[in-house]
């Protein structure tokens, strides 16, 4: 291998490396189904609750 290569190899191992990483960053975490659907209906509880102590205001 001559020395060019080399070096142009080892940039492009650390560059890739880089993207890589900067790239995960980006991904939104994964949550699984079952958290999903706790998720979900959590935020229906809390909507029934608020519905509920607006109702009772009026």
């Amino acid at each position: 291998m001559s020395r060019k290569k080399k070096v142009k190899d080892a940039i492009l191992k650390k560059h890739r490396k880089n993207q890589t990483k900067q790239s995960r960053a980006n991904k939104p975490k994964y949550i699984s189904k079952a958290d999903r659907e706790k998720m979900e209906l959590e935020a229906e509880q809390t909507t029934e609750s608020l519905t509920d102590t607006t109702a009772s205001e009026d």
